[in-house]
């Protein structure tokens, strides 16, 4: 077997020294940029407002992967042509020599900014960064590989296409951390990339490559980020995991996740009605009340309702997708 087989194989980097993390974190910080550029290019080579469904998840070499359904007749070939020409530059100031870092970090001053902490210079502006540099940070495009297949309503295959698209209203870009200790190594590694790279303009990393945030504030430090990239269970991809245009269905996607939850309801036995505010009389509950439970039994009872929910549901949903039910009870319980 060799090297490229291998890498194929385990979809995880063979050497992880010289495996490019910070290329990695930057193609998933703006995969969501890259998305919308190809939308763009799919209607104006198409003529025409081309309607999508499309879900993006994580590879298990943790780089974002789309899943796109498309309303329409469109050559395969001229698909794969607009994704291959596709790409998305991002024209932010460069972020690649480390400048300040460890304890020695920009210091702020009021009604000046950030000032370095070596010299007292002024660090200059995110804009005046830009203005700086001649070439874009990022360049982003697609890979090689693109699956283009047709599908028929009404089919067994559009059935299998429309539940494939439609679990990611709630399944979490975070499940791809839950692997193997390689896997879990190169999710580190990958996190860690991601820790220091500018996810907006308004990032506290800027300052880490001597550049002050756009509305800079103090108490800023690099690394310490609360935006939605930098958390672990979005690796670094901080657009929305399911996209619909407003044209698909006519519905936003709050709508449809409100569906969803209709129809959870309803497979319940539970009635969606909407509760009146003045139904109830709040008042607290004094200690060691008799007719009020301990807290810990509250919890559990809880948790053991919400267990015996998600089985029920996992239940139905098999029955409405064909698959076996003969699992165990043990096995229901587990999942």
């Amino acid at each position: 077997m060799d090297a490229h087989e291998y890498m194929r194989q385990t979809s995880l980097p063979i050497d992880p020294d010289t495996y490019d993390y910070r290329r990695a974190a930057r193609d998933a910080l703006h995969f969501s940029k890259l998305v919308d550029r190809f939308v763009q290019n799919l209607r104006r080579v198409a003529g025409y407002d081309v309607q999508y469904f499309a879900s993006v998840e994580p590879q298990k070499r943790l780089a974002p992967h789309l899943h796109m359904a498309i309303r329409g007749t469109l050559p395969r070939a001229e698909i794969k042509q607009i994704a291959a020409a596709t790409y998305h530059q991002v024209w932010w100031p460069q972020a690649d020599e480390v400048r300040f870092e460890g304890d020695h970090l920009p210091t702020w001053q009021d009604g000046t900014g950030y000032l370095d902490p070596a010299t007292g210079e002024v660090l200059p502006t995110w804009d005046e960064a830009l203005d700086e540099d001649a070439g874009p940070l990022h360049v982003i495009r697609f890979g090689d590989q693109v699956d283009v297949q047709g599908v028929l309503a009404g089919t067994p295959d559009a059935d299998q296409c429309i539940r494939y698209l439609s679990k990611y209203l709630t399944k979490s870009i975070g499940d791809a951390l839950n692997g193997g200790q390689a896997q879990q190594e190169h999710a580190a590694r990958m996190l860690d990339a991601l820790r220091y790279e500018p996810c907006s303009p308004a990032c506290p990393n800027w300052l880490r490559y001597g550049v002050q945030p756009k509305g800079a504030k103090p108490g800023m430090l690099p690394g310490r980020c609360r935006g939605k990239a930098h958390k672990p269970e979005h690796l670094g991809y901080a657009g929305r995991r399911v996209l619909v245009s407003r044209k698909w269905s006519n519905k936003t996607l709050a709508e449809h996740k409100q569906d969803r939850r209709t129809w959870v309801l309803e497979a319940l036995g539970q009635a969606d009605e909407p509760t009146d505010p003045h139904r109830y009389v709040w008042r607290p509950v004094p200690a060691g009340d008799a007719n009020v439970p301990p807290l810990a039994v509250r919890l559990l009872r809880s948790v053991h309702e919400r267990q015996r929910w998600r089985a029920h549901l996992r239940e139905l949903e098999a029955r409405a997708s064909g698959q076996d039910l003969s699992a165990t009870e043990d096995e229901r319980r587990a999942a």
